[in-house]
């Protein structure tokens, strides 16, 4: 599908950057008719994207920095999104348990009022209030705590929102180049000549674009000031969230939000079955985005919070994984990290006779949608061009489920597969939706999916990840095409490794010149 880039290669777009906001500005530009070349000096959704709280929601405690029309926007993508992914976006209600020592009653109230009616809502319930004595998710919280407020967002496969962002550009014409950095841009004319690096294959060409786009993330000032030579004009905030993943902490699928008396709040939500994830922290951070690690003193204040409301404690000991990311938000001099604004702003150069460069400052993944949207309005504009928006009724690769009813979805996948354990037949629909059947393809048994490497995980999935989503690692599908490191033994995962290895010594992968096979 994708044609070899070499050294006359000329686009329309050059996208720098596969995290959310990169894939997700390919993929409107594709759908547009554009010819788009999408890089990511790594895997797909690599640093931020894979490392957020892993929800669509409007952010209520934004409301509190008077944030409405960031959050107004955000609650309509958080439907939008939930209609065109319902395999990887799924509703939950979540929990407030009310502590007289924090936000008073009448707030807490009257924002989840906004909340509810703030963005229009039309399919997820709303808020209620709970007595925690007789309700389910009162059982693991301390007695003391007698209400609670129930509310809906959603929870979404951050890294696999990423990754089908990148397919269906590529499926529309985009060509998407994994482990591939850029290394200088100039202009050349009305083009930009963009150096790459193929980190893969050791090689280094160079392609021609009207328009680049640096949606790099944290990195955002770097690639302008080391990559491009432009003068800063914005700023980024650079700031760190961890999170730590436990044992699971309570029996039921509510969700909890918990505020602390430093006016932040954490989230207790059950994860990968197994498991409960706790996050998250706010702090400044420097130095570079790509090493940040959780940190002891991080583990501590979210044990220390979540035990504030829990009648068991949690412990530090318990973690048995956790993980940390750089937001890179957009520098409007807020006091302190909690209290940086999570909008988008975008710098844009050029025109007439000059390249045109955009960049992305700030976002937050529920809005990355709206963010594209938005730069091609920006660009068109410079550009004089015009194209119809389209992606506010367009499925991702597998959300084409009827009805957008993933239930029914599922016992209509099971009676189909009557031999796949139901377990199995859950992942394959919650992580692929409709594209689950090309993973099993004419297989009628366990044994036709090929060799399995522990657990669910059989060889047609591994094949279907490298031919199709760009896995190269098993890092790669072990934490962010899945989470299925946290279900695999050293062994499994070491035979996943050594069996990719195997495929692209022999020439099995996709090279990054044929790019994702669809």
């Amino acid at each position: 599908m994708n044609s070899r880039l070499d050294h006359d290669s000329t686009f329309d777009l050059v996208v720098i950057g596969g995290g959310v906001n990169g894939a997700g500005i390919a993929r409107d530009a594709a759908g547009r008719g554009y010819k788009v070349l999408l890089v990511e000096k790594e895997d797909l959704a690599s640093a931020t994207s894979s490392a957020s709280t892993k929800l669509i929601h409007g952010g209520l405690r934004y409301l509190e920095y008077f944030e409405f029309r960031l959050v107004r926007e955000a609650l309509i993508e958080r439907e939008v999104l939930l209609r065109a992914a319902p395999h990887i976006i799924w509703p939950l209600r979540f929990v407030l348990p009310h502590c007289p020592d924090h936000r008073p009653l009448w707030l807490i109230r009257l924002g989840l009022f906004i909340y509810d009616h703030l963005g229009g809502r039309r399919f997820l319930p709303g808020c209620e209030t709970i007595n925690l004595a007789n309700h389910v998710a009162g059982h693991p919280l301390k007695r003391s705590l007698s209400k609670a407020f129930v509310y809906s967002d959603c929870w979404v496969q951050d890294s696999r929102l990423v990754v089908l962002n990148a397919l269906d550009a590529a499926e529309r014409g985009a060509t998407v180049r994994t482990r591939t950095e850029c290394v200088s841009a100039r202009p050349d004319g009305e083009n930009w000549r963009v150096e790459l690096a193929d980190h893969e294959r050791g090689a280094h060409y160079e392609v021609e674009a009207r328009t680049l786009v640096n949606a790099t993330g944290p990195w955002v000032n770097e690639i302008l000031s080391e990559r491009l030579g432009r003068n800063l004009r914005k700023r980024v905030r650079m700031v760190k969230g961890s999170h730590i993943v436990v044992p699971r902490i309570f029996d039921h699928d509510y969700p909890y939000i918990f505020q602390n008396i430093d006016g932040r709040i954490v989230f207790a939500i059950p994860y990968e079955n197994d498991f409960t994830l706790i996050g998250t922290t706010d702090e400044d951070y420097e130095g570079d985005p790509g090493l940040a690690s959780n940190s002891e003193g991080e583990t501590v204040y979210l044990c220390s919070v979540v035990n504030e409301y829990l009648a068991t404690e949690v412990k530090p000991s318990q973690v048995v994984w956790s993980y940390a990311g750089v937001r890179p938000l957009y520098d409007d001099a807020a006091e302190n990290a909690s209290a940086a604004t999570r909008d988008y702003v975008f710098d844009v150069e050029g025109g007439g006779d000059q390249p045109v460069l955009l960049s992305v400052f700030g976002g937050k993944l529920t809005t990355y949608r709206r963010l594209a949207e938005h730069a091609m309005e920006k660009l068109e504009e410079i550009l004089g061009r015009k194209s119809s928006s389209w992606t506010a009724s367009a499925p991702l690769p597998g959300g084409d489920i009827a009805g957008a009813d993933f239930e029914a979805a599922l016992s209509e996948f099971k009676a189909q597969y009557p031999w796949l354990p139901a377990g199995q037949a859950f992942r394959y629909l919650r992580n692929y939706g409709t594209r689950a059947h090309r993973i099993i393809g004419e297989a009628r048994s366990l044994a036709d999916l090929g060799e399995c490497f522990g657990g669910d995980l059989y060889v047609a999935e591994l094949r279907y990840l490298v031919e199709k989503e760009w896995v190269r690692k098993a890092e790669d599908l072990l934490w962010r095409r899945s989470k299925l490191g946290l279900h695999l033994d050293d062994d499994a995962q070491s035979r996943v490794s050594a069996w990719l290895l195997s495929q692209d010594e022999s020439g099995g992968q996709p090279t990054p010149q044929t790019g994702a096979a669809v």
